[in-house]
């Protein structure tokens, strides 16, 4: 019992390392892509985004996104989806990918996306 237990919180250990090293790798990438000029999608509430937002951002809350496609007309651009915590955005990642969209990037919160354009 207590080798799983010690397997349990290596992995669990294990895993917060290997996601930190992950998103700083995203960072670097959706800067990339931004300065590349991706598509940024906010899926968050339209009041969350009247609140504030990331500059040249569109809005599609990631409720409304399956309908909403059409303002995403080429599937081959990069798409950039962010919400609050990157829940909702990864939904729509997974909605987008599902529908064809090849190059999707989950940048998790606002909080998480660069500081400028």
């Amino acid at each position: 019992m207590k080798t799983f237990v010690l397997v349990g919180v290596v992995l669990g250990i294990l895993f917060v390392f290997v996601k930190k090293i992950q998103s700083k790798g995203d960072k670097q990438m959706v800067q990339e892509w931004i300065q590349a000029g991706a598509v940024v999608v906010d899926v968050r509430t339209k009041s969350e985004f009247s609140e504030g937002h990331f500059p040249g951002a569109i809005n599609i809350p990631v409720d409304v996104l399956p309908t909403e496609l059409g303002s995403l007309k080429n599937k081959d651009s990069k798409i950039i989806v962010y919400c609050r915590s990157g829940a909702r955005s990864e939904r729509a990642k997974q909605i987008l990918t599902a529908k064809g969209y090849s190059s999707v990037i989950n940048a998790g919160g606002l909080s998480d996306m660069p500081n400028s354009r």
